[in-house]
């Protein structure tokens, strides 16, 4: 059996659909269908039972996946510590805007500590792009927030943050507890340049198409607000100079904290790195 075949087999098991698993692992449906057969012949049993809807694991799947998970799980570890061991170890993650989610911190401390020997290249990013030159190819995963097109992306949440309105601290609605969109429909919004992922601007319009200044950074938002009375959306728990505040929005869905990888692939540094990231946003 190759690691390229339980691959395979391991995707089919995971999605119960060749179509599915064919676009996960980023090739077309006719040659995993073949090697799952060919898998199936050099066991002498079978592992999928197909319909028109998708699979199901026979018991004798059953007990593959299991396996095929922890062999791969082995061949992943064995190969991290060879490149590792030969200083060819490296990761390149993308984090949007300025890095100081304590989050990050937590994340870098306990990744250093798994894998010492590994070379992490950081790509801060402006607000322009939420997938972080993920799909340019410029990183290996990215550390963002959602929503944003996902197509042929893993991305998994780590934490949840409340979303707040950024005023004047001298604005009136600056003394308020709680507001609400409407609330805030005749002030001019950010924007961001155009070509920006739809579902990112819209998420940071709360939903409605807006009229203000463009703007590329965390630093041009804050600027934006103390110049011109713009007003924007931000996550909540982040500290902000003396002179601007946030109020809390009731009518508009948390802002994800999520980390993204393409979709199907397997480089051991990045599993490792989603495991690590899982727990330390978790805190």
């Amino acid at each position: 059996m190759e690691l390229r075949t339980l691959r395979y087999f391991v995707a089919v098991a995971e999605e119960l659909h060749f179509g599915r698993a064919a676009t996960r692992l980023h090739m077309s449906q006719p040659p995993l269908s073949r090697a799952i057969k060919q898998l199936e012949a050099d066991l002498g049993v079978l592992l999928l039972v197909r319909s028109p809807t998708g699979v199901t694991l026979t018991p004798a799947g059953t007990v593959l996946l299991d396996e095929a998970r922890a062999l791969l799980d082995h061949a992943d570890r064995v190969r991290l510590r060879v490149n590792a061991a030969a200083g060819a170890a490296t990761l390149t993650v993308g984090i949007l805007g300025d890095g100081t989610d304590p989050g990050t911190a937590r994340l870098a401390a306990a990744y250093r500590r798994h894998h010492p020997g590994v070379d992490i290249r950081i790509r801060e990013t402006d607000l322009t792009d939420p997938t972080c030159g993920l799909r340019a190819g410029l990183v290996d995963v990215a550390l963002t927030r959602a929503p944003f097109d996902e197509t042929a992306l893993t991305v998994r949440t780590l934490r949840t943050d409340p979303v707040g309105v950024v005023l004047r601290a001298d604005d009136p609605l600056a003394r308020r507890d709680r507001l609400r969109l409407a609330e805030l429909g005749d002030r001019p919004w950010f924007q961001f340049p155009r070509g920006t992922d739809p579902l990112w601007q819209s998420y940071w319009n709360g939903g409605t198409p807006r009229e203000g200044p463009v703007v590329r950074a965390v630093q041009e938002c804050q600027q934006a607000v103390r110049w011109n009375a713009t007003v924007g959306l931000a996550p909540l728990g982040h500290d902000l100079p003396a002179d601007l505040a946030a109020v809390p929005l009731v009518d508009l869905p948390p802002s994800r904290v999520v980390a993204a990888w393409n979709e199907g692939d397997t480089n051991p540094l990045i599993r490792s790195f989603i495991d690590i990231a899982t727990t330390a946003y978790r805190h």
